[in-house]
């Protein structure tokens, strides 16, 4: 009678009269889930892809074994406040959003961990910017006031182009928003138009009004999207955002209990900034953000231990890298990645995995 084996990485039907000391391949370890790599505690390889993760072969040889294994510590001990899992979750969103606390709480800094790595590189870029020689002729803010014709107003998603000075008392349609790449789809995150076609993506007609931007000072500094992903466990949500050299003296990490403020600078003259709407609660005094030389990890405390279905709340808008217009003049930049990795954005959850 042909039994099936529980060990993990196995899953073959065996022959109990047959079974021999290296009929079974197998994982002793447990999975391991971070930074959207995926592998066994066991071996070294490590994978993204959770198909790939499945298929890795065991590394240890012994006796198949038809007694499921037991669950680890860690495992049941998380699954203990079940009962009071199931209490928060079945509650409906109307009492949710009842019970849910203002997002008009003040915000507190969070507390900022500077990574050894990343000190030493800023101490070489201080140095090396200490050697050079200061620039000279700054353009004023504003830039100047001589405008030619045929420049393109530098507000994102406006098409305008200076003709003359009518021009200057036209009104600018842009997006204050940035682009969002996800699964297939493009959109902006002020107006969340979406569409899975490039060009129509582009021609989305601005939803935003104020003043062209002609020209622009060459001491502004450059508001940009980056790469952002997040992953949870049961006690903690990390927020991830990819930039290069973030500068600790010009970012700022703010939160109350439902929503996160981030203005991260990075690479001397650009800035990220975004605020979160969370989905779920956090204790914001065991909250922290690490610095490092190639991102910045936001660890976020949950105050109770369920899982979110999602980062942010789903009517939230992210109000990311560029200011309100103001009637006077409005500053734009066009969004790029400052990063070049070739992965895409990954979330996973540990308690899915």
């Amino acid at each position: 009678m042909a039994l099936l084996c529980y060990r993990k990485g196995c899953g073959q039907s065996f022959d109990p009269e047959r079974n021999s000391q290296d009929a079974c391949l197998y994982h002793p370890g447990f999975p391991i889930f971070h930074d959207a790599l995926k592998g066994w505690s066991c071996c070294k390889k490590r994978t993204t892809d959770f198909s790939e993760f499945l298929s890795i072969k065991g590394c240890t040889k012994g006796y198949h074994s038809h007694e499921k294994p037991p669950e680890p510590e860690e495992a049941s001990a998380k699954h203990k406040p079940c009962t009071e899992d199931l209490v928060l979750e079945s509650k409906s969103a109307e009492v949710l959003q009842r019970e849910r606390p203002s997002s008009d709480e003040p915000k507190q800094p969070l507390l900022v961990k500077v990574a050894q790595a990343l000190q030493q590189v800023l101490e070489k870029l201080d140095s090396s910017t200490a050697a050079q020689p200061a620039p000279h002729g700054l353009a004023s803010p504003g830039g100047s006031s001589e405008v030619s014709t045929g420049t393109a107003c530098k507000n994102t998603g406006c098409q305008a182009v200076f003709q003359g000075e009518e021009s200057k008392r036209e009104t600018c349609l842009f997006h204050p928003g940035v682009p969002v790449f996800h699964e297939g789809m493009k959109y902006w995150s002020c107006c969340r138009i979406k569409t899975t076609d490039f060009a129509a993506f582009l021609e989305q007609k601005g939803c935003s009004r104020g003043k062209h931007t002609w020209v622009t000072g060459q001491e502004d500094k450059k508001l940009v999207s980056c790469r952002q992903d997040w992953h949870q466990t049961s006690s903690q949500v990390v927020v991830t955002l990819y930039a290069r050299t973030p500068l600790p003296h010009l970012s700022s990490i703010k939160a109350n209990r439902t929503v996160l403020d981030i203005r991260v600078a990075f690479e001397r003259d650009k800035i990220f900034q975004a605020q979160l709407d969370l989905w779920g609660v956090i204790n914001v005094e065991k909250s922290f953000a690490s610095l490092l030389p190639s991102k910045v990890e936001i660890a976020l405390k949950k105050a109770s231990p369920i899982t979110w279905a999602g980062l942010e709340q789903p009517q939230s808008r992210v109000e990311a890298c560029q200011p309100p217009p103001q009637e006077e003049a409005t500053k734009g930049s066009s969004p790029e990645a400052p990063l070049d990795e070739s992965d895409d954005s990954l979330g996973w959850s540990e308690d899915e995995g």
